[in-house]
């Protein structure tokens, strides 16, 4: 049974208050369309997509179908009047005897692949589905500006979306309700009509909907601060025969990744200063590239896993010092970064840059090693949408206390179970590498 994702993107924002209508607003460098389509895109629990837009707008919509390669979107349907229209009219362009269909509001960006896919489970057992989370706050009736009630909290939750239905019930819920348009939600027609039992998945804080122009300000706050776990199932044996780069590739999470590559058959060339390459020089970056391509003919996948970590006051550190911080930890990326582009316009191949969990707050005595994560971090997000007409790939990997020489050095000895392995986030790295994803972080923990 095939699992159709529908995305409803046609409404006006006439709550937004804008030029144009809010799903084609660019937060991170991209639409809220665009961002709400690659999660279904990279979802597997979601075979086709269909998206249903609004009229007057249809060819921005096109125009974000050709600058992208979606490959699940499948129909690109105007819309209706009203929501309840624009929902018929997409469960209506479905031929099939029975599906699983799963709506959702373009206006929510921040749904997770983990409640898309929840949701096509409970559809084994149940014919509707919808998402919500407790409410934090106390709900009170209201009537003539004072209280009339106060219902129970427990017995509350805030509805979201997606909302999934079997094709057949939601379908025979639309033709019911032809006539009625005291309508609310799909969810709200199985319940009227006492069609089925509404099974609620728990949905996400996270998963808000940009309703005003200030939800844009926290929407791009996110997706800044937002990360992902990497594709832990995706298999490694993609890897055979790629030609890996990896600077800082001598030494702790660099050399795991350079072992495993090696064992994965991939071909693995590791460059830091003891190799003579200084990441702070371009012309050393492009002069170790050109070297392994004229060896190999290609390079696949460059890794900059290089750092140092040092501590002070900023007021108790010389400025040559500061200065070599930025020069390694951020301007060396951006070397790396600009070297590789060349090569891997070539193979379509991906960039991996290294953050910490400190890119989020600056923490003190760590100022400048704080703040130059966080500026690794916004440069892959920025560079992912430069580089997508070209089809490569940009994440950076955030793993949490590892067990490396460079922490030895700067925190001294710490309990073994309380870091993280430097094997598991070479494993991680490599995954991301052969994955679809690109402008994320990807978080790598000991409890993955």
């Amino acid at each position: 049974m095939k699992n159709y994702g529908i995305i409803l993107a046609s409404g006006t924002g006439s709550r937004y208050n804008s030029d144009i209508p809010k799903q084609f607003v660019k937060i991170a460098g991209k639409t809220v369309l665009e961002h709400t389509i690659e999660i279904f895109e990279r979802s597997n629990s979601i075979d086709e997509i269909i998206l249903v837009i609004t009229p007057d707008y249809r060819h921005i919509a096109e125009n974000i179908l050709l600058r992208n390669n979606y490959k699940k979107v499948v129909k690109l349907l105007n819309g209706g009047a009203t929501r309840k229209d624009s929902s018929y009219i997409a469960i209506s362009s479905i031929d099939d005897d029975e599906a699983n269909v799963i709506i959702h509001d373009c206006a929510r960006p921040f749904l997770t692949e983990k409640i898309i896919e929840n949701c096509v489970r409970a559809l084994e057992k149940y014919d509707a589905i919808d998402v919500a989370i407790p409410s934090a706050d106390t709900i009170i009736k209201v009537k003539d500006d004072v209280i009339a009630e106060i219902p129970n909290r427990a017995e509350l939750k805030r509805g979201q979306t997606p909302q999934c239905f079997k094709l057949s019930l939601i379908k025979k819920a639309h033709e019911l309700s032809k006539n009625d348009n005291n309508f609310t939600d799909d969810c709200g027609l199985i319940v009227k009509y006492n069609l089925a039992k509404v099974y609620v998945v728990e949905g996400s804080g996270e998963n808000i909907k940009i309703t005003y122009p200030e939800d844009i300000f926290m929407a791009d706050r996110l997706f800044q601060i937002r990360s992902t776990l990497y594709p832990e199932t995706a298999s490694l044996a993609g890897m055979k025969d790629k030609v890996i780069v990896i600077f800082g590739g001598t030494s702790g999470i660099g050399q795991c990744i350079f072992d495993l590559g090696k064992q994965l058959g991939a071909k693995v060339f590791a460059a830091s200063t003891r190799t003579g390459c200084d990441i702070t020089s371009y012309s050393s970056i492009c002069e170790f590239l050109e070297g392994v391509y004229k060896q190999t003919g290609k390079i696949d996948y460059v890794i900059n896993s290089a750092g140092i970590l040092r501590m002070g006051k900023l007021l108790d550190r010389e400025i040559e010092d500061v200065r070599k911080d930025i020069e390694v930890n951020y301007l060396g990326s951006i070397n790396v970064a600009k070297a590789s582009i060349p090569y891997l316009q070539k193979t379509k191949g991906g960039i991996l840059l290294f953050a910490s969990s400190s890119y989020t707050r600056g923490r003190a005595l760590y100022s400048t090693y704080s703040s130059t994560k966080a500026g690794i971090v916004n440069l892959a997000q920025a560079l992912a949408e430069e580089l997508s007409s070209d089809k490569i790939r940009i994440n950076v990997i955030n793993p949490e206390r590892t067990a490396t020489p460079m922490r030895f050095k700067a925190f001294g000895k710490e309990p073994e179970d309380s870091l993280l392995a430097p094997e598991k986030v070479a494993e991680a790295s490599l995954k991301t590498l052969l994955s679809d994803l690109t402008g994320q972080v990807i978080d790598v923990r000991r409890e993955d």
